[in-house]
Formats: C-alpha cells, structure tokens, sequence
C-alpha cells in the first residue's frame, strides 16, 4: 500500500487527475524501476523536487512514463485539448486481404530477375518486370502488415518522438532485439538498436516507407539535378550534378503520379519543369491552420499551393477517399485511402501470376561468378520455430531496393573477384554520401483557434525557397504539418519551455494552446559529404550471423546555414499570420549522420566508375546483372519529400532492367 501510496503521490504531482486517467496502472504495467520515488521522501522544498524530478535520470524518465499514459493514449486528455482523433463515422479498417506468400525453402529458381527490397522502389520494379512478361521474386525482410496491424496507436508507431515512443519497437519494425547497428560517433563505436535516433530506422514491411509517409509527392525541380552547376561545390563537399536531367526523369514522374495516385494543383510546384498533363485527383481540402497562412503568404508576397498527395482525394482504383484522420505520418491508413506500393503495384505485379512474394526473409549475400563480372544468386535467411533457414536463389538479374543502408550493407557484405571490400566498392565510393533531411521550421502560437485536427495536415505550402537564395546553398519547401499528436505536442512545448514538464501548469498550458498552435516546416537540401558513410561492422553480426551496418561522418557546415534560413522564413510566415509567438526550431545533428529522415545517396549514380556506384541508368558498375532502384541512387536529395522521385527514378531503372 505504501508504494501504491507513493506512486499515487507521484501521479498526481507530475499530472493533476493522472491517477483517475489510469496513469499509475500505466506505469505499473510497464515494469519501470519505481526506486527514484524515494528520493521524494517529503524533505526537498518544491523548487528542489523540481529539480529533482528534470535532472535526476530515474525521476525524469518516469515523468516521461506520465507523459505517455496520459497524453500518449485516448481518454480525458485528449477530450480535454480538442484532439480529435477521427472525424464522426469515420471509416471502417479496410479489409484484411494478405495474398499468398512463397516460402523462402519453396523457392525455385531461376528467375529472370530477384528485386530485394518491396518498399516504394522496389514494388514499382517488381511490376514493370512482371508486367513485362519476366518471372520475378519480391524478397521483403518485414511482414505483410494489414490495416488492423497498423492500427493508430500514439505509443508505437514509426512517427518518433525521441525520449518518449522510441522506447517502443513499432508495428512496421524492425524490433530492436536481434537487430543492431553501428553509431560512429565522437565518443566511439556504440551499437544501437531501431528505437535510437541513431539507427536511423525506416519501415520493414511489404509497401516499405509508403505504408506510414505523409505521402507528400513533390517533383524535384531541375536546379536539384544540377546543384554543382548551379551553385560550384562547397568545400569538403562531394556536391555533383546527376547523370540526368529534369526533362529525362518527367516522363517517369508523370507515370508515377498517375499509376500511385497523386492528389494535387498540377500549377502548384511552381520551381518544377514543364508538365504533360495535371494530377488525376483534384488537391485535399485545406485545414484550419491553411486559413491564416495563406493571409500571411499574401502579406508576403509568398506564392503557395496546396501541397500534392499520394492519398485519394476521391475515390479511386476501388478504394476510397480520405476522410482526414488526425493520425497519417507514421501510421498506417485503416481506410487504406493512403495510395501505398502495396497497394498498387504490389497488387498488379502479383496479379500477372509472374510473381513470387517473400515476406520475413531477409537477403543476406550476393552470391559471384568467379569467372565473370555477373551475379548468380542471393543467399537468403529467414527463422521458422527458432530456426535459421538458408536458402540460395538463382536469376539473370538482381535489383537492390532494401533502402540506402541495407543496400549497401548487402553489397559490402558481398564479394566478388576484384572487387575488394564489397561489390560495387572498387572505388571507395559505396556507402559514401550518406544524405537524410534535416528538418526546419517554427511553431506559432495564435490568439484563436487553428488547429482543427482534420489530416492529414500539410495542405499550404510554398515553393519560393526552394532555390536562389542569398548565400544560400539550395534552401527547401515550407508547409503547415501534420496534425500534431498531443504527445508530440506536449513534448515540443515542454522542451520549448513555453510550458512546464510538470504539474497543473503543464496540464493547463496543454489544454490551452493545443489548438492554437500551428507549425510550419519543410526539408532542407542537404550538402553531400563523402565522410558520411554506411559501412559494416563486422564483428556486430544479426540474428543470422550477417555483418550490420555502421553508420559514420554527420553533416555539411553548410546544412546548418540553410536550416537557420529556412526557420527564419518560416517564423516570417507564421508572424506575418498572426501568431502573437514564434519559436524557430531545427538544426543538424552534430557528430552523426542526417539518416533518420528520407535517408539516401549510398550507391549514387554517375558517369564515371571513379566517383559513383552506379552508371546512369542504375546497373552497378562493375556487375553487368545488379541495378539499384532506391534512393540509394540520389546524388542530391532535393528540398522537398523525395518518395515521387524515388518512384520514376524506379520505372527509369525497371525499363532498363526489361530491356538488359
């Protein structure tokens, strides 16, 4: 009863009415170390509890436990803040229709070719070969994951927030136990595992990123495949342009946008080329936090459009339209309105009967013939009853779509004759130019009401930044968020300062400006380094035994100058709306890598073996049957979501594959 008593005591210190809101079982069931209690043993004045309760370790993360039971689950709390998790009658879950899958021990080959990675990259090439006419093998390391697998759920989700749900392992995975990674930082080698920033996680599941993206579907503009000449090449940069052009990729993106399904104004990205044609579904509506925006744009100056989606904005394809959800980045869509590549192409490429899918099973070598620059099979491995399967498959060709860490990981992983320290690596260049998305931007804080809580969210935006820049080296697009959750919320506020981490305050605050807080934000073109680096650390093996990978190097000095940038312009923008405060926020990480956020440019293409993995159209250099069709590929990453152009660059690389 006494500790019962004490935990109560706590409960109700941290979060007024927590107790009632079923905080204490919450943290009970959690298994937490309840000893820091009793360093609250009623001899501290207030201020020192305070103290207490932010810097000791132990009392600070079980505030952080509060936190989660409370604002992180349905109940009072959120009626309290308006939140609104879903509109009235929202949608029923989508159906749960998981097609047959192929066992990695029934697997036959040949095949006319093996994609390794069923995410946005590649799903699109499984379907362009299948279509063609080609046996194709789909090998995804996740499961095929339905609606109800991914149902909302503010704690586990792939939508992080650092010292709160990366406790969690998220439903689109990878759990943490058997999966680490290497984090070279200043202070050394330390192995992390998915829930840590560091790991720099992305979904694992059939679908890929696209099953829980925000599905922004920007086109690059041309100045992003021409950034060395449009700018020179900062030093201890490895700036470059790509091996093509805007007018070679549109052809790719029109399809892309018309097969996936994007939602938009075809006027509004304002820096890209020349179109053919618009979007088939017409822009999402604006949201409450649009209205006063477009008032500040138009005190600006500012051009701005609604911002194109990959989300049905009506019916299409036999599915339905958004009904705007409050939950849409980071969690899986349960009316499956969300136009995903397991959805779409998936779905086609498995209909032509050409193609096998493998979920659970993860490819862990390239295997080479020692007589020729070819590849003749993958060994694959996957777990049955606590078992380690093995098997090798045999195919013409090979495409690598696992994503800009796992595929060089595999490659490194692989050896062939002359090859040195990985397929693709005679040149040092595989795994070099490790690029994310730093994100800036501000919050602002109104007088009235802003945020309706109607998703997904982002549905102004301005492309004005994006480019030409005073002493700017690129800069990035600006856009109202997501809905935030009240978790996010809570968390960003409390680490603002603008409300206390504690108390009735906090509550209070909470309850008072949730709604009247608007963010905009936007990615920054990131600056290419060749320090920043996947590798592998062979002596921190899987669960299969399978080298992992080490992620090494951080940003360019110049990232740091275009996120101030890019803040400032959106504080403006919030001022110029009316938000009576503003709090700019958003810069590099220091010491590690930019991953976390769109990771990409480890296999980047070129014209030159020298300085590139891949020749222009994907196949790496030194093996005449191995393309890579992820983001891998990028030699810049844009200002803007790169999925759009992951997804043409993909149907460029498969009809490549086609012809080969």
């Amino acid at each position: 009863m006494a500790r019962e008593d004490t935990l109560r005591a706590f409960v109700e210190r941290v979060v007024p009415g927590g107790w009632a809101a079923g905080v204490g079982d919450f943290i009970a069931a959690s298994g937490a170390d309840l000893a820091p209690l009793t360093l609250l043993d009623g001899r501290h004045t207030a201020e020192e509890e305070d103290r207490l309760l932010a810097d000791d370790p132990g009392l600070a993360d079980l505030v952080r436990l509060c936190a989660q039971g409370y604002w992180g689950r349905p109940g009072q709390a959120w009626e309290a803040i308006g939140y609104r998790a879903a509109p009235e009658g929202d949608a029923p879950f989508a159906p749960d229709d998981t097609p047959p899958t192929l066992a990695v021990e029934d697997a036959t080959g040949p095949y006319d070719a093996v994609v390794i990675g069923a995410g946005a990259g590649g799903g699109v090439v499984a379907c362009v070969l299948a279509e063609a006419g080609q046996r194709v093998l789909l090998v995804e390391r996740g499961p095929w994951l339905t609606a109800h697998d991914l149902a909302p759920d503010h704690l586990r989700n792939q939508r992080v927030i650092p010292g709160y749900t990366d406790r969690y392992d998220p439903p689109a995975g990878p759990p943490a136990e058997g999966n680490p990674r290497v984090s070279a930082g200043p202070g050394g080698d330390v192995t992390v595992t998915p829930g840590d920033s560091r790991w720099s996680n992305n979904a694992m599941t059939v679908g890929g990123g696209t099953r829980v993206y925000g599905a922004q579907a920007w086109r690059f503009c041309p100045e992003d495949f021409a950034m060395a000449r449009t700018y020179g090449v900062p030093d201890g940069s490895s700036l470059a342009d790509w091996p093509l052009t805007y007018d070679d990729l549109a052809p790719h993106y029109d399809r892309a946008e018309w097969e996936i399904g994007v939602s938009g104004d075809p006027d509004g990205n304002v820096h890209a080329g020349p179109r053919t044609r618009g979007y088939p579904m017409p822009p999402l509506a604006p949201n409450g936090t649009a209205r006063p925006l477009a008032e500040g744009a138009r005190r600006l100056g500012l051009r701005t459009s609604p911002v194109p989606l990959l989300i049905n904005s009506v019916p299409r394809d036999g599915r339905g339209a958004c009904v705007g959800c409050a939950t849409c980045v980071g969690f899986g869509c349960r009316g499956d309105f969300k136009n995903d590549t397991r959805n779409t192409v998936i779905r086609r490429a498995l209909a032509t009967g050409r193609c096998d899918l493998m979920t659970g099973v993860q490819a862990g070598y390239l295997n080479a013939d020692p007589r020729f620059p070819r590849i003749t099979g993958v060994t694959l491995f996957a777990e049955r009853g606590g078992e380690v399967v093995t098997r090798s498959v045999s195919a013409s060709r090979f495409v690598l779509a696992a994503g800009a860490v796992e595929t060089p990981r595999l490659l490194f992983n692989s050896r062939a004759e002359g090859e040195g320290a990985g397929i693709g690596n005679g040149h040092d260049q595989l795994g070099r130019h490790l690029q994310g998305h730093v994100y800036a931007g501000a919050f602002g804080l109104f007088d009235e009401d802003v945020q309706d809580c109607v998703g997904p969210g982002p549905s102004i935006a301005t492309n004005d930044h994006r480019h030409h820049n005073d002493g700017i080296v690129g800069g990035g697009l600006l856009a109202n968020d997501f809905v935030p959750t009240p978790l996010q919320t809570y968390a960003t506020l409390a680490r603002l300062g603008v409300i206390p981490a504690t108390g009735a305050g906090a509550r209070d605050g909470m309850r008072d400006l949730y709604r009247r807080l608007a963010l905009v934000t936007g990615p920054i073109q990131e600056i290419p380094n060749p320090a920043a680096r996947v590798t592998v650390d062979r002596a921190t093996r899987d669960r299969f035994g399978i080298p992992v990978a080490r992620l090494g190097g951080t940003t360019h000095p110049e990232d740091a100058r275009t996120a101030a940038f890019l803040a400032d312009r959106a504080a403006e923008w919030l001022a110029a709306s009316g938000a009576r405060a503003v709090f700019p926020h958003g810069a590099p990480p220091i010491g590690v890598p930019s991953g976390g956020q769109h990771q990409a440019g480890t296999c980047r293409m070129g014209e030159d073996p020298a300085t590139s993995v891949t020749d222009p159209w994907g196949r790496v250099w030194s093996m005449r049957n191995v393309w890579v069709a992820d983001a891998s590929l990028h030699v810049t990453n844009g200002g803007v979501n790169p999925v759009l152009t992951i997804l043409a660059l993909a149907h460029r690389v498969a009809e490549a594959v086609a012809r080969a």
